[in-house]
């Protein structure tokens, strides 16, 4: 058996909404489930404590800036990457494409892989799929990203064509140089916005039978009605004894219209990073706490969430600080809002368990803005 599995336990019977667990070396995890991006080995703003006690069970770290820095040499040194940032839970590393992608002009994209120039010092580095897992199999995380190559939207047919193939025998290579057996890889599914593609390399991916497949090439600026229409056409071929993983996506309508096609995995970013500008998540939309109309407001930002910043502190104060630009400004929005995340897959898992996910997706897309 596999280093990770995906384990089902009820799939909604209005939607394809579904509710499992995931198995990894580090413990089992619930479905469907939103996890915390630690770019360079740490939750921004976030311990480890704080993480656990909100309860979040896989977070995300970088292969390619782990790459450049501290290495992956020194981190596998430091007995690799949970012992290193003091994680006991699930980790799962991106493979470094997607941020190879982002460097636009710095990177060459050819068969044997991509040379780009690093983004600290303007070095010149090479990632193939085969340095990849070398990497990832050093930082020791549970799961581990196939290379690939992120389709940008939008991009003419034949160019997505030649990319979705390409990271189809990227995978290949991928799965060839693993050596680690307590360590799983999970397949990208790309296409880019052409449903034949998506299918192709759905199917073209799960003939080579990974643990789990991720969603990738969306949220990369298409619209929202698009990326669900491409996500419905490419979860349908993916199998249902595995884990579903949509990469970089993490607003809660994105979450909710996700799970509801079929994706039992999440991440992104966005949660901290709007934290950090001032801005909260709610289930009626985002509160944007620094804005003069909450300076007297002494209410928390959300009355009904129990996050350590609701139970403890107002809008008012909150507002104050980050008008005072303290820290802890953006260490009491970035709990909120990983919090809320992380609880909002919690209260899905439990309407797809009571068998009324339909209904719950109903109210809150009802008073979400």
């Amino acid at each position: 058996m596999a280093a990770v599995y995906y384990e089902l336990e009820k799939e909604c019977s209005y939607t394809g909404a579904r509710a499992g667990k995931l198995h990894t070396p580090h413990g089992v995890f619930l479905t469907p489930m939103f996890m915390p991006v630690g770019t360079q080995a740490t939750v921004k703003t976030l311990s480890p404590e704080e993480l656990r006690e909100m309860g979040a069970g896989v977070i995300l770290s970088n292969t390619y800036h782990l790459f450049l820095r501290p290495g992956h040499d020194l981190v596998k040194e430091a007995g690799g990457l949970h012992k290193f940032m003091n994680w006991d839970r699930g980790i799962l590393t991106d493979s470094g494409g997607f941020q190879v992608f982002s460097l636009g002009a710095l990177r060459k994209i050819k068969e044997e892989g991509v040379e780009f120039r690093s983004h600290i010092d303007g070095s010149k580095k090479f990632i193939s799929p085969e340095i990849a897992i070398e990497i990832q199999e050093a930082l020791g995380s549970d799961i581990a990203m196939v290379f690939d190559e992120c389709v940008p939207y939008p991009a003419d047919y034949n160019y997505a064509k030649d990319s979705t193939l390409r990271t189809t025998r990227w995978a290949k290579r991928c799965q060839a140089a693993q050596t680690r057996r307590d360590q799983s890889q999970f397949g990208i599914v790309q296409g880019g916005m052409y449903k034949d593609l998506r299918q192709k390399s759905a199917e073209d991916l799960v003939a080579l039978d990974f643990p789990g497949y991720a969603i990738g090439g969306l949220s990369v600026g298409e619209p929202k009605p698009m990326m669900y229409e491409i996500l419905e056409a490419t979860t349908k071929f993916l199998p249902k004894d595995k884990a579903r993983y949509l990469m970089g996506v993490g607003t809660p309508d994105c979450l909710v219209e996700g799970v509801s096609l079929g994706v039992d995995m999440f991440d992104c970013v966005f949660p901290t990073r709007v934290a950090r500008n001032g801005t909260a998540m709610t289930k009626y939309g985002k509160l944007v706490v620094k804005n003069s109309e909450f300076s007297r407001d002494f209410q928390p930002i959300d009355s009904e969430c129990g996050c350590y910043t609701c139970r403890n502190f107002s809008r008012a104060y909150i507002r104050h600080l980050f008008k005072a630009e303290e820290i802890f400004a953006l260490r009491l929005l970035s709990i909120h809002n990983l919090y809320f995340l992380i609880n909002f897959a919690k209260r899905m898992r439990q309407a797809i368990l009571e068998d009324r996910f339909l209904q719950f997706r109903q109210e809150f897309l009802q008073y979400y803005r």
